[in-house]
């Protein structure tokens, strides 16, 4: 297994610059997600690492080696793309093989080596089929043998799971981590679905038009988001966010209950800031959480939704709205003031000059 080291990796197309100067270390064995809205740069990125897209600026070290000018072949990496890429005309073993036999490996060793890929993936029946005869998933599956079997330094994935259902997608991801800690592999996976990269990640990098917002942990990046777009983008709803003003080191919002008991940050005695709430933050105020560590509003009911186990409650008080993520319950009607609370611990503060966080 390897680490990789990126220092100011840069690409232009012309003359737009796509990517800008990121610098970023993983470590060995660690399983890192690039994730962002389409178009951020995070597959540029990874083809980059590749070798299939040349450096603008910046470099590529894997293992303390500078890679630039190394050849994707001879990087020892193993790629598994969005679209499988398989040889359509070969059965599973075959395209297994191929990539070895390239190398000039042994017969024998080939044979060992696809029997163990095969036996963790769980496709040994199907060796002798043809990709046309798989499913999606078991499609993956292959593309996925084929970079164990080469033991490569890095794997690398290209949104991997993007073709597959949703139930397919969630066995996968499984399948993925499963594997990730059997192997043991140094891995960069690239998505932008947060659901995978929350599940998934020891480290989570988040890209916005070819910038890094934040580098952290999954939950690192969800409870202490570095500005209002991570605190956007990860969370599913995303956090709310309240527009504030801050007079005499006294925070001013729609809510006077809120008013009476949130602290704004220490150094700011004026002017304008954004709070931030997750909705799973905020629950219907009880007699436990009516408390010095909580604070207590009222809202209007404008619409619930059940999601079973859990229902999402549209609050609004005059323009200002909330969305909160509760215990499913049947006590509430929609168009009634509904009394709910947060714990003070959970309100998060930003700038409202650049959206970072305070």
């Amino acid at each position: 297994m390897a680490n990789l080291v990126l220092k100011n990796l840069s690409k232009d197309y012309g003359n737009v610059r796509t990517v800008h100067g990121i610098d970023l270390e993983i470590n060995e064995k660690e399983f890192v997600v690039f994730v962002g809205p389409s178009g951020c740069g995070k597959s540029t990125t990874l083809r980059m690492i590749a070798g299939l897209e040349v450096v603008t600026d910046g470099t590529i070290s894997i293992d303390g080696k500078v890679v630039n000018e190394v050849a994707p072949k001879d990087r020892d990496i193993a790629m598994v793309f969005q679209n499988y890429a398989l040889y359509p005309h070969m059965s599973v073993y075959e395209n297994l093989a191929f990539a070895l036999r390239l190398r000039k490996f042994p017969q024998e060793t080939i044979e060992k080596k696809i029997q163990e890929a095969a036996k963790i993936l769980g496709i040994s029946e199907y060796l002798e089929r043809k990709p046309g005869a798989l499913s999606g998933g078991q499609r993956q599956r292959v593309a996925m043998g084929r970079a164990i079997v080469r033991n490569p330094k890095l794997f690398l994935f290209d949104e991997p799971l993007s073709n597959l259902d949703a139930k397919l997608r969630n066995q996968m991801r499984v399948e993925i981590k499963k594997l990730h800690r059997q192997l043991g592999a140094t891995t960069v996976y690239v998505t932008h679905d947060q659901v995978e990269a929350m599940t998934l990640a020891d480290k989570i990098v988040i890209m916005k038009d070819g910038r890094l917002e934040q580098v952290g942990t999954p939950l690192d990046v969800y409870r202490k988001p570095a500005n209002t777009f991570v605190a956007n983008f990860i969370g599913n709803p995303p956090m709310n966010i309240l527009e504030c003003q801050v007079v005499d080191s006294k925070i001013q919002t729609p809510y006077s209950e809120m008013n009476a008991k949130i602290k704004p940050p220490a150094n700011m005695t004026n002017g304008k800031l954004y709070l931030g709430l997750r909705p799973e933050d905020i629950e219907l105020a009880t007699q436990t959480n009516v408390s010095e560590e909580y604070v207590c509003w009222e809202s209007n009911l404008e619409l619930f939704e059940p999601l079973g186990a859990t229902e999402l409650l549209y609050l609004n008080f005059g323009d200002e709205k909330m969305i909160a993520q509760i215990s499913s319950t049947d006590t509430l009607e929609i168009g009634k003031p509904v009394k709910v609370a947060a714990p003070l611990s959970a309100f998060n503060f930003f700038n409202i000059a650049d959206g970072k966080r305070i």
